[in-house]
């Protein structure tokens, strides 16, 4: 299977780890080409942020305990992109 991209939602502890840090740990992984953080929350304790990852053939065990070794933790898939291509999500008009 193709992974070609991952939109996960993230949370991690207000001061540790760096958003970079698990940026640093992400791009380690077999597969990803790009990575895109985003802040969507913020607390007293936690952050929470958006994570989509690209790439091809990403290795979506790797990449979820990268995230899980820096120190922050997946709460849930929003989106994933498999195929030969990426196919854009189109929001249904109702």
């Amino acid at each position: 299977m193709n992974l070609r991209r991952v939109v996960l939602d993230v949370d991690k502890a207000l001061h540790r780890p760096e958003l970079i840090e698990i940026a640093e740990a992400i791009s380690q992984v077999p597969g990803v080409e790009s990575t895109n953080i985003a802040v969507n929350e913020i607390d007293v304790e936690t952050v929470g942020t958006n994570i989509t990852v690209e790439g091809t053939e990403i290795d979506y065990d790797a990449l979820l305990e990268a995230i899980e070794l820096s120190g922050a933790v997946v709460h849930s898939i929003d989106e994933l992109v498999v195929g030969d291509r990426i196919i854009e999500h189109i929001p249904r008009k109702r």
